[in-house]
């Protein structure tokens, strides 16, 4: 029996699955690991916490699955984006991860886009522009803000790519996930050497870039006894969460979309060209199929915003489903469906940790609008629904513009698995909607990954079309369709009326705390 493991290093915790080579899940775990906010705005961990979950995560999979060490033929990684792990001389963490959602960065923005001749000239050389979220400004923020710590700079890893370091003793990461750190030439697949120098950054602080299913390395016999496999495992490049999740959803042809509604949200389209919006309002980067890239739209609060409306807003709500031994998601959505679409003019935008996609506003926040006497709790509830959907489509009607084909929505995340969700999507995106039989995101694409690089597929893409099939389909409600289309031009407007507002609010917490 051939056994693949997918691990994704997530934000709240780490993933582990082993599939076997049909396709089949044979076990999973997951382990959890605190977050840190020091201050407002910030999103730190300890990368630590990440290994010790990997390797629990590992060893609980191969028990569970009755799977021997000789048995797993390689490993794939995932993990969250963006985040950076410093490291020395003697490849020790200098300080904590600054992560994907960290927010402190928006003056080294600024300097990058200055450095590099403009936001114009930086997405020709890049095809993204600075954003908070991304590596590159965080190196920055490093030599401005820590310089001491600076000093001690050696290597910058990702998340996924520090933990590839301790499975293999390898400085290495692949396409996907480095097209997020604004310092890949995302056309020629490799680091950017001429921004690299606008910004005075050496190359060696980078680790070598491979394409996402081509091994980069084999467990070294101290990481294989930690682990309990067998020394010399291949570990190929995997890839960053969304790309990872992409293939696991098999969005590896054109024409076939993702939308992943988590705590974050983001739509995923498979391109075969690398095509770059000049506005620079979605990502474009490297795919984790060879020689591909993708276009996607990330809004930070999706599924995020009514897990904010559970945790604050819905004590009684909780409370009950306790007694009922129920998931308060459900009386929450049964709630929500008691509520007819548009829920008469009531708005919500999700901006409870800023926004990225199309907005690049870390200053935006969370709103109601249109409340009146007639609004009940299930109003906020689906208007929260409502929102977030609506600003998926925001990604989706960029990619349109692109010209970049929409036949199929492939759902996934926790919006996939509410009923009310599916049918609110296909009407919000006016798309048919369809879900899958794999469910486990990056960890699911990775060990496919692993599969195809080490010789059980040809590619990826033969990988996905053998062991992915669509179960379910949503298709559009006209009428309500309709109802949405009406209200969605309101919802747009919203923010460009708020954005100045956003922003003085934001001077004015900052200067009052």
């Amino acid at each position: 029996m051939s056994v693949y493991l997918g691990i994704d290093i997530g934000t709240s915790g780490t993933k582990t699955l082993a599939m076997r080579e049909d396709g089949a899940i044979l076990a999973t775990s997951t382990f959890e690991y605190p977050l840190s906010s020091p201050r407002p705005g910030w999103s730190e961990q300890d990368p630590e916490d990440w290994w010790q979950a990997s390797i629990k995560g590992v060893r609980k999979v191969l028990s569970e699955g009755k799977i021997k060490a000789a048995d797993v033929k390689g490993i794939g990684l995932s993990g969250q984006m963006h985040g950076s792990v410093f490291l020395d001389q003697a490849q020790s963490v200098i300080r904590p991860a600054l992560l994907w959602n960290d927010q402190r960065t928006v003056a080294e923005c600024a300097e990058i886009e200055q450095l590099a001749g403009g936001r114009k000239k930086l997405i020709q050389m890049v095809a993204n522009p600075a954003l908070t979220g991304f590596t590159a400004p965080k190196i920055l923020w490093l030599r401005n803000h820590e310089p001491r710590n600076y000093e001690k700079l050696r290597q910058v890893l990702l998340p996924k790519d520090y933990i590839r370091y301790l499975l293999t003793g390898e400085f290495a990461t692949e396409v996907s996930d480095a097209s997020g750190t604004l310092l890949l030439n995302v056309a020629g697949r490799d680091w950017s050497k001429p921004l690299l120098s606008k910004l005075q950054l050496d190359a060696g602080l980078l680790p070598k870039v491979y394409e996402s299913e081509e091994v980069s390395g084999q467990l070294t016999h101290e990481a294989a006894k930690l682990l309990g496999l067998n020394p010399g495992t291949p570990v190929v490049g995997g890839g960053g969460d969304q790309a990872a999740s992409a293939i696991g959803n098999g969005i590896v042809k054109s024409g076939v979309v993702s939308a992943t509604m988590g705590t974050s949200g983001v739509i995923f389209a498979h391109s075969q060209e690398m095509q770059v919006d000049p506005a620079g309002r979605v990502h474009t980067f490297c795919h984790a199929v060879r020689g591909a890239w993708h276009v996607m739209g990330c809004v930070l609060s999706a599924g995020g915003s009514l897990q904010w409306y559970r945790n604050q807003l819905a004590e009684l709500e909780v409370a009950q489903a306790k007694k009922q031994k129920l998931d308060p998601y459900q009386l929450l959505t049964e709630q929500a469906a008691s509520v007819g679409p548009g829920c008469e003019g009531l708005l919500f935008l999700p901006y409870l940790s800023g926004e990225r996609t199309p907005h690049a506003d870390a200053n935006a926040r969370g709103c109601w609008i249109g409340l009146s006497l007639r609004h009940r709790r299930a109003h906020l509830v689906r208007s929260v629904m409502e929102g977030a959907t609506y600003a998926m489509r925001d990604t989706l009607e960029i990619i349109k513009e692109m010209n970049i084909p929409v036949r199929q929505v492939r759902l996934s995340g926790g919006g996939a698995r509410s009923p009310l969700w599916r049918q609110m999507q296909a009407d919000i995106y006016g798309k048919t909607c369809v879900t899958i039989n794999a469910e486990e995101g990056p960890a699911y694409g990775v060990a496919l990954l692993a599969a195809a690089g080490t010789g059980a597929y040809k590619n990826v893409v033969e990988a996905c079309q053998k062991t992915i099939s669509v179960v379910s389909e949503t298709k559009t409600d006209r009428k309500a369709a309709k109802i949405y289309d009406q209200f969605y031009p309101h919802y747009q407007r919203l923010y460009r009326s708020l954005k100045n507002d956003f922003a003085a609010i934001a001077e004015t917490v900052e200067q009052t705390t």
